[in-house]
């Protein structure tokens, strides 16, 4: 990896989680490959199949203020 390439990374780990992730998006879908039509449908399906066992009651929940109040914390090393 180039030093400007470190650089970048290390710049984009001390984004918050959900600008991280939101990076992370965007860089593997500048990739043409051909399994992503396959990949993207199968997390679509994944998504579906628990917002279905939610509302079947089959899972828990959390409120999403709490879940994002966790990914703003500081990462432990």
């Amino acid at each position: 990896m180039s030093t400007e390439s470190k650089r970048i990374l290390n710049d984009a780990l001390e984004l918050p989680p959900v600008e991280r992730a939101e990076l992370v998006e965007e860089l593997l879908s500048s990739f043409d490959f051909p399994a992503r039509r396959e990949v993207d449908a199968l997390w679509a399906k994944e998504a579906e199949d628990r917002i279905e066992a939610y509302e079947r009651g089959e899972t828990k929940s959390r409120p999403a203020g709490e879940v994002f109040e966790t990914l703003d914390r500081p990462p432990t090393r």
